[in-house]
Order: C-alpha cells, then structure tokens, then sequence
C-alpha cells in the first residue's frame, strides 16, 4: 500500500488471476509455505499478503473476498501468529517460525527476566502485568481472558489523566513477541448489543501455544534465529535489497 497523488492505493492481482489467493484457508496454507509474511507491499517486492490478493476486494466488508476480514479470520484461528511485527506494521508468523522470532526478538529473555534486567519499560510492564500473574508455585501464568484492547488500556492504566502512548507501547510488545492479536471482537452496549468497529484482543502468545512451544528455539543463540530468519528472505527474493530485508525483520542483534 502507498500514497499517490495524496491517495492510499492498493496493488495486487486481478481478480481473475488465477494465481491469486482466493481465501483465508489459501493465505494460511501460503504463510505456512513461506514461514512469515507482511501484510502490506514493503521495500521486498512481493513480500507481503497484499501482492497476491485482489486489490478489488479490501475493505468491502465480505469475509470471504476481503483480506482485511481474514486478518480477523486467521488471527482469532489460530493457525499462525498475527500482529505488528514487520517494521512496526502488520503481518503474519507461522507456527513454524514464531519460536525463532521470539527467541531474536527477546534475545532470548522472558519478559520477567527481561525487566529484571532492564530490558523491557515500566509502561511495557504495567500492560503485561494485566495478562500475567504468578502461579501457585511462583512460576509467571499467562491469561487466556479474551480482554477488548479498549479495557487493557484502562485497566493499565492509560489514557486520560494516566499512561500515554498505549498504541506505541503494545506495537513495541507486538515488535518484541511479547503479545500477538488473538482475536477481533465488537465492543457491546449496556444491552449486550455489538456496535462499532472491531477491537484487538492482545495476548500473550504463550497463552495460545503454550510456553514450551513459543521458546522451543531458546536453545539457540539470537544471533542464530536472526540470521536464520534473514536467510529465509533472501532464498525466498533473492534479488531483494539487504538494507530492505533488515529494515523489516530487525538488525542484527549484538
């Protein structure tokens, strides 16, 4: 997606290539090839969900021809991670390759580990606080309380006359693995009626796959999931520029 002439525009396939994807099944099957990808075009042509879908359909409001909709589809499925990890901007993850995200974008650290060394803020923590307490036997327990992001944020402890920047903050736990987007809903009335646009849940992504499997590439240094995950990129667009590569995934971890 990009801006011309002043005006969003999006670029894709014709709806009747039929190369193109045609539903949420497809784009899943499609992220479990890759391993992981944006959602809008980028620097790395051809990398991203926007470039194989028809640019007819978005924001039409048909769950089964409007990939804005299967973003919700797939995020409350399951069936891959979803939320802003390229660059700050959405995107998708694999199961496959969530764990070697999470061990590069962590370097390796829980979050209690990682504010013990100072390596997360404290409005980072004030967030994760609301999804996490301590277990019986002291060990972190992540929620599965499916929370409106609009209720996060106040039960934070943010917005008027508290924390600021809430949005930035979750995009930065998004950005380090910390939280995906579990699901969409609606917000409700006082008579339980749906209105409005849908919300985020946030989560933990131990929560959804349990901990085991999110930090099954702990055993690996950062540096080696990095380049790993680069690696993966450059076999899948080879001619794509490296600067445009380390812009999405992350630089290189020292």
């Amino acid at each position: 997606m990009i801006v011309e002439n002043g005006e969003w525009i999006i670029h894709g396939l014709a709806r009747e290539d039929p190369c193109r994807i045609r539903s949420p099944k497809e784009l899943v099957d499609w992220i479990n090839e890759v391993g992981f990808l944006p959602l809008f075009s980028n620097g790395v042509k051809g990398f991203s969900v926007e470039e194989h879908v028809s640019s007819d359909y978005w924001w039409t409001g048909d769950r089964e021809q409007d990939p804005w909709e299967w973003r919700e589809i797939i995020a409350a499925g399951h069936e891959a991670a979803y939320g802003k990890f390229f660059d700050k901007k959405a995107g998708f993850i694999s199961l496959e390759w969530l764990p070697y995200f999470a061990n590069y974008r962590r370097d390796g650290y829980d979050f209690d580990s990682a504010w013990e060394d100072s390596k997360v803020n404290r409005r980072e923590k004030l967030i994760m606080d609301v999804l996490t307490e301590a277990g019986s036997d002291g060990d972190i327990v992540w929620t599965d309380k499916q929370i409106l992001s609009t209720e996060l944020k106040q039960l934070a402890g943010f917005g008027k006359g508290g924390e600021k920047n809430f949005q930035g903050i979750t995009t930065d736990l998004m950005m380090k693995t910390y939280l995906v987007t579990a699901d969409f809903r609606r917000r409700r009335n006082k008579n339980g009626t749906e209105y409005g646009m849908a919300v985020s849940v946030l989560l933990p992504p131990e929560a959804l796959w349990g901990y085991d499997a999110v930090t099954s590439a702990y055993n690996e240094s950062p540096h080696e999931s990095w380049q790993r995950i680069v690696d993966r990129v450059k076999k899948l667009y080879p001619d794509a520029d490296e600067a445009e590569i380390i812009k999405l995934i992350g630089k290189e971890p020292k």
